[in-house]
């Protein structure tokens, strides 16, 4: 566990700091993170905004909770629930695009080569 005071390691099961003395006390969340330091998860926040304006709208609007979680996970410490929300938000991109871009091809498919929907040769 990191010091608040001073930055310094301590071991988890530790009451005072090794350097100053000060009383630790484990936040919520910590997962060894020195104080300071910001690592990269990437939030996939526009990827999500994008699969649900143009694939499929419920499972984008699970994409972007997902996404929107991210950057306030990090700033409160959560590294791990970051990571998790990350993937998760990584997740539901993956599947609002297939659920966008499935039923597209199909209906491209059955208009453009196998002509299912050609209604102006009826109107002869």
């Amino acid at each position: 566990m990191y010091c608040r005071n001073c930055g310094t390691l301590n071991d988890d099961n530790a009451y005072r700091c090794t350097r100053c003395q000060e009383v630790l006390q484990p936040v919520a969340g910590e997962q060894g993170v020195p104080p300071g330091f910001q690592p990269e998860v990437p939030n996939y926040l526009v990827y999500a905004i994008l699969t649900t304006i143009f694939c499929c709208m419920p499972f984008g609007v699970v994409a972007i909770v997902y996404a929107a979680q991210v950057n306030g996970l990090l700033t409160g410490g959560n590294y791990a629930g970051a990571l998790h929300a990350s993937g998760k938000a990584r997740t539901w991109c993956w599947v609002a695009l297939f659920c966008g871009l499935v039923p597209g091809l199909i209906w491209l498919l059955m208009v453009g080569v196998f002509g299912v929907f050609s209604w102006h040769t009826s109107l002869r």
